[in-house]
């Protein structure tokens, strides 16, 4: 999710600091375009695109199959693609949860040995404080909600899936040097407020615009997570910008981080 909003501020930001960076987004236009914007701002020519779409898993698959091939390193694995719409993906799940959760937890894992045999690496997952919303229920995984505002509850289901997937990932890999953070960048003016309703929009877009981050003030905490030193101690937290802070029950909650671990493997057929 490196061609707009907190990813792309992201991606120029370790490009600045001398990163190979690979854009790993859904556009090639818009990909390819913004790997050639950040190359040009920063002289790094070590910025590239490769396409991949989360609501596939066919894609997540190809891609990693690329990039294993492709990449001998990989040192920091930043989650950030996000939607809000609602809808259903070719692989017959909902179309938040998939791209949100289960398509970066299956390339999480389809990248973790590599990740693994360039220790000590990191893996970065943008969260939200919508996790506090969440309701995830094992057996229906991958489901979209009922109810009149399905598409934002669902949203807040991936969310809270997000903190859960770094809290198991971090106990997971305990002694392995691969640490695991989560993290809620804040209140964004990004392009995830284009799927916000109709009725909605007139309220919505006026208060981005006078009251939200930008996104390169939304990138820093994810920076923090991706480069400060000694943060180890801290795998499976969930931060904000003002640090590590505890995340609501919900994503305290190791039966049901567990049970997510499982489900989640089980839907993309791990």
């Amino acid at each position: 999710g490196g061609s707009s909003g907190i990813g792309a501020a992201t991606a120029l930001e370790l490009a600045r600091c001398g990163a190979r960076v690979i854009l790993a987004t859904r556009s090639a236009r818009r990909g390819e375009a913004a790997a050639s914007r950040i190359r040009r701002e920063t002289g790094n020519n070590e910025v590239q695109f490769m396409h991949l779409d989360l609501a596939s898993l066919r894609s997540v698959r190809a891609f990693a199959s690329t990039f294993l091939r492709q990449e001998p390193h990989l040192h920091l694995l930043i989650n950030n693609a996000g939607v809000s719409a609602g809808g259903t993906t070719e692989d017959g799940f909902s179309l938040p949860f998939q791209v949100n959760h289960l398509g970066h937890f299956l390339l999480t894992q389809l990248l973790l040995e590599r990740l693994r045999s360039c220790a000590p690496s990191r893996v970065v997952i943008v969260a939200s404080s919508a996790h506090c919303a969440g309701r995830l229920h094992p057996e229906s995984l991958g489901r979209p909600p009922s109810g009149m505002f399905s598409a934002f509850q669902d949203y807040c289901d991936s969310k809270l899936a997000n903190v859960l997937h770094a809290r198991e990932l971090a106990t997971r890999e305990q002694g392995t040097q691969v640490t695991c953070y989560a993290v809620h960048p804040g209140f964004v003016n990004t392009s995830l407020f284009r799927h916000a309703p109709l009725w909605l929009k007139p309220l919505l877009l006026p208060l981005a615009w006078l009251l939200f981050l930008d996104a390169s003030e939304g990138a820093q905490v994810v920076l923090d997570c991706a480069t400060q030193e000694g943060l180890e101690p801290l795998s499976g937290r969930y931060f904000t910008d003002c640090g590590p802070r505890l995340p609501w029950p919900a994503g305290r909650d190791d039966r049901l981080a567990r049970a997510l671990w499982e489900g989640s493997e089980r839907l993309v057929g791990l």
